[in-house]
């Protein structure tokens, strides 16, 4: 019998609430920090990741990938900061004149700062709920800057 075939046994509960705690921390103290720092979400998901590597797979999993989607959502973050601040350079060098083009592009700057924000609140409660019922998560949208 091929071992893909073999019936998997589901992570154990204690896996299951420390992979859960992974997310459910990470995105907790990114948005008690400011949600668009992000190095806050890094800095649980790497401590989780570092603290159970070695012992439980399944942790070490969710942890890797919870460590990944947040250095990713602050590296966007990152990204629209510095549009923002390029926006008011050309606004201010333009002495004014130049609100024509960057206003509606500051809005559209503003849309996609708020959808980030939601795409970061949904795929964190996602792939907690993913934790708790003991499947693997793939977050969308995500660099796979560390790797294990």
């Amino acid at each position: 019998m091929h071992a893909s075939m073999l019936p998997q046994l589901p992570p154990a509960v204690a896996s299951r609430q420390w992979a859960t705690a992974t997310h459910v921390g990470a995105l907790v103290l990114a948005l008690l920090t400011s949600w668009m720092s992000g190095l806050a979400g890094v800095l649980v998901a790497g401590t989780v990741y570092l603290v159970k590597r070695d012992d439980d797979a399944f942790v070490a999993g969710h942890a890797l990938e919870a460590l990944n989607f947040n250095l990713s959502m602050f590296l966007y973050a990152c990204a629209l900061g510095a549009a923002g601040v390029a926006l008011f350079g050309a606004t201010v060098l333009t002495l004014g004149i130049g609100a024509i083009v960057t206003l509606p592009l500051g809005l559209l700057l503003v849309a996609g700062a708020c959808a980030l924000a939601v795409l970061w609140l949904v795929c964190g409660i996602v792939a907690a709920v993913k934790a708790w019922n003991g499947e693997t998560y793939r977050y969308p949208l995500s660099f796979r800057l560390v790797g294990g």
